[in-house]
């Protein structure tokens, strides 16, 4: 199959997409400001080049086939990339335009991640900045299918040639054990890991590289994890809970270093850290306002790194 041949055109990629979205022609046309008959002239002809069924007809609405879904998938990763190129032409026409749309991790989101979008917004007024905050496993395909320009966060080992991710490194931070102030543990001159499980615990969920390393911690001093817990990965809902309860979570060093009202319990956990940095698609080429924003990121990440205990490993 050749789609290189001239008759495949980018109307056809982004009805695709809208219909793949929205369940039926009717609110894919309404989306794109075409009229049904247009939209599904445009359908058949895409179904035509591509010589395979896209969609299979339901009594209210389409369902996308195996193939329909694969070609949608790169459909998304055109749109994305010509998205970013428009955005290209007009930062280097007018230097101050733009947007980036940054996946935000747990790490990195509570202090980093806001004070580089500060000073990227005091110098571009005009560079509308997206953040979506999720674990790896929901931005990095998002990521790769160009919905993201960008994580900040967590990085781990550095990514296999075929993953299609580059990361940067910018700063270790320490993860510490934390109560509210005025919590029992708080109050206690000696404080040990076992003692924190007389309390509810807010734990990463599973699907994030600090839940395996407190699990790893925690097996190697011959004890379970907390059967009395909530997982949770935003810092806004294990605040409020750590304020009202007598629960134990952990967070990174700077939050607590920033919030009167949290404490950090003396429990040594030297297994459990993170390398906070940026990950980006491979072979992606940065827009104008994704430089911008990396440049800030560099900038405060140094400051940060002064604080702390010194520069990213690896």
């Amino acid at each position: 199959m050749d789609l290189l041949d001239g008759r495949l055109k980018f109307r056809h990629l982004t009805l695709l997409v809208a219909i793949v979205d929205h369940g039926s022609v009717g609110r894919a046309a309404e989306t794109l400001h075409l009229t049904q008959p247009a939209a599904t002239r445009t359908l058949r002809e895409l179904e035509g080049i591509a010589d395979l069924p896209l969609f299979v007809r339901m009594p209210r609405g389409m369902r996308a086939t195996l193939y329909g879904e694969a070609l949608a998938e790169h459909a998304r990763a055109v749109i994305a990339e010509m998205r970013r190129a428009g955005e290209h032409l007009t930062g280097l026409r007018q230097g101050r335009e733009g947007t980036v749309t940054v996946g935000a991790l747990l790490a990195g989101t509570n202090v980093l991640l806001p004070r580089a979008v500060a000073q990227l917004k005091r110098e571009r007024p005009r560079v509308t900045v997206v953040v979506r905050e999720g674990t790896p496993d929901v931005l990095h395909p998002a990521l790769l299918a160009g919905e993201l320009d960008v994580i900040v966060g967590r990085v781990g080992p550095a990514p296999k040639e075929g993953d299609g991710l580059r990361q940067r490194r910018l700063y270790r931070e320490r993860i510490r054990l934390a109560v509210r102030s005025g919590h029992p543990l708080a109050e206690a001159s000696d404080v040990t890991l076992t003692d924190s499980l007389d309390f509810p615990w807010i734990l990463p969920v599973e699907q994030t590289a600090l839940r395996q390393e407190l699990g790893a911690l925690f097996a190697d001093r011959g004890l379970a994890l907390p059967a009395d817990r909530v997982e949770c990965t935003s810092i806004l809902t294990m605040r409020a809970l750590l304020l009202q309860t007598d629960m134990v979570a952990l967070l990174p060093e700077l939050v607590l270093r920033a919030d009167e009202h949290l404490a950090a319990l003396p429990v040594e956990l030297p297994s459990v850290g993170r390398t906070v940095g940026t990950t980006e698609a491979a072979h992606r080429t940065r827009t104008p306002a994704l430089q911008a924003l990396l440049h800030h990121l560099d900038h405060e990440a140094t400051l940060l790194r002064e604080t702390l205990c010194g520069p990213p490993e690896g």
